[in-house]
């Protein structure tokens, strides 16, 4: 029995398809009537495709040569799980309730449910200080990252972990605090690099990081898969503050931490003096369609000139957004009950079950493996190969789609991050053609 099933395998195709259609910008314009307007300069610069459509583009072309193939797909991260019902069904009673005079409401803060901000506030940050009015509540992480690069303007200088999340690095170039690409190096001026690999364990060395204004830092990271410790947090806290710079912690899978790692960075001493922090609950609670997430932003957090961050996050939020969608907040606080909680969790677990196996697939061919323990990111070293080299020797041969580490950065050159977020028949099958193919 196919593990996908027609309708969805022909839905996802026809996606894929759709994305392969749009032309790159000099593609067939020799007859197209142009405005007078000028293209933004910073989006000349960026050097490459996004990565995840790049990668389904490169998936369509292999379903092309191998339309028979039952792909395994465990590159991008999306979840596969449903939804717990006690979670859908609260979604689903607050949309019914629209339908009456009662039960209708329109705009709502844009701020967020104020239930569901303080939901978040004692959940996520019990103990550490956080008020319900410090939570911003949104459609996700990866579109607060690009309110937070509105609110602090293309003048700072930014440092992101190398490999990193492309959000980071494609919105500071967007924005315009990146300079040229240098094919050499194959990075952009005017950003600071932090390495973060096997040898330094996965944290920068700080003693040669330059100081920036703004420092990204994912934990559990994304695509590592490593967990920053206490020890290291509070090294970069200390270095933040020394500086005067701010950290936009990336918090998004830190209900995947099964050690004593921190899951927030304001378990930190100082930590709300210099850092904002994102989360979202696509990861945690299959919401990567539904879109809801949050960020943290301390009234303890002053720019230079005194004024509070937290005041122009306000407006900025205020401005760009009308809040987000009531029904999938009613979702989210459906998620932090005791019973949602709960639910949402096993979910979890099962996603960490689904990384073991990978864990032991990877290390059984006698491979370095990393992450697998805090995330379910597995992230695989292949001495001697290029990244994209071994992505397409890995699906040209096992039909399973993986991420090049270089398409995170080129700290990541040489290996491939592989997603746990698939379905328990996909894991095996996955580990059964990995061991077969490359033995």
């Amino acid at each position: 029995m196919p593990i996908f099933s027609t309708s969805n395998l022909m839905n996802h195709t026809i996606f894929l398809q759709s994305r392969a259609s749009m032309k790159a910008p000099n593609e067939s314009l020799a007859t197209v009537r142009c405005t007078k307007v000028v293209r933004n300069v910073n989006l000349e610069k960026l050097r490459h495709n996004y990565l995840f459509p790049e990668i389904e583009a490169r998936e369509l072309e292999h379903m092309k040569k191998y339309p028979d193939a039952n792909i395994i797909r465990l590159g991008i991260g999306d979840t596969t799980q449903p939804i717990p019902d006690i979670i859908t069904s609260n979604m689903a009673e607050y949309a019914r309730g629209l339908s009456t005079h009662k039960g209708y409401r329109g705009y709502g803060p844009e701020q967020g449910n104020k239930d569901l901000r303080k939901a978040i506030a004692e959940t996520f940050y019990k103990g550490l200080g956080v008020k319900d009015l410090e939570v911003f509540v949104s459609d996700g992480a990866q579109c607060d990252i690009s309110r937070l690069q509105l609110l602090l303007g293309s003048s700072v200088s930014v440092a992101v972990q190398d490999p990193n999340f492309p959000a980071y690095m494609d919105s500071s170039v967007i924005i315009g605090q990146a300079g040229e690409f240098l094919a050499e190096t194959l990075k952009y001026k005017n950003i600071e690099y932090m390495t973060c690999g096997p040898h330094n364990n996965f944290f920068p060395d700080l003693s040669t990081t330059s100081r920036t204004d703004i420092i990204f830092f994912c934990s559990p990271n994304n695509p590592t898969g490593h967990a920053a410790s206490r020890d290291q947090l509070t090294q970069l806290v200390n270095f933040a503050r020394k500086n005067g710079s701010i950290i936009v912690y990336d918090s998004a899978y830190a209900v995947y931490v099964t050690d004593n790692s921190p899951k927030s960075i304001y378990e930190i001493p100082g930590a709300r003096e210099c850092a904002i922090e994102i989360s979202s609950f696509s990861k945690i609670a299959g919401f990567t369609g539904v879109r809801l997430g949050w960020t943290v932003v301390p009234d303890e957090l002053y720019y230079a000139n005194k004024v509070p961050v937290i005041h122009d996050f306000d407006r900025i939020v205020c401005t760009c957004f009308n809040g987000a969608s009531r029904i999938a907040q009613a979702g989210g606080l459906a998620c932090l009950s005791p019973d949602g909680f709960k639910e949402m969790m096993s979910v979890v677990n099962y996603y960490m079950e689904n990384t073991k196996i990978l864990v032991e697939t990877f290390t059984s061919l006698g491979l370095a493996v990393y992450g697998g323990v805090n995330a379910p990111y597995v992230w695989v070293h292949f001495p001697g190969s290029r990244s994209w080299d071994m992505f397409s020797e890995i699906l040209k041969k096992t039909h399973i789609i993986t991420m090049p580490g270089s398409g995170f950065g080129p700290g990541g050159e040489g290996c491939i991050r592989v997603s746990a977020f698939g379905q328990r028949e996909e894991i095996l099958e996955a580990s059964k053609r990995l061991r077969s193919v490359l033995l």
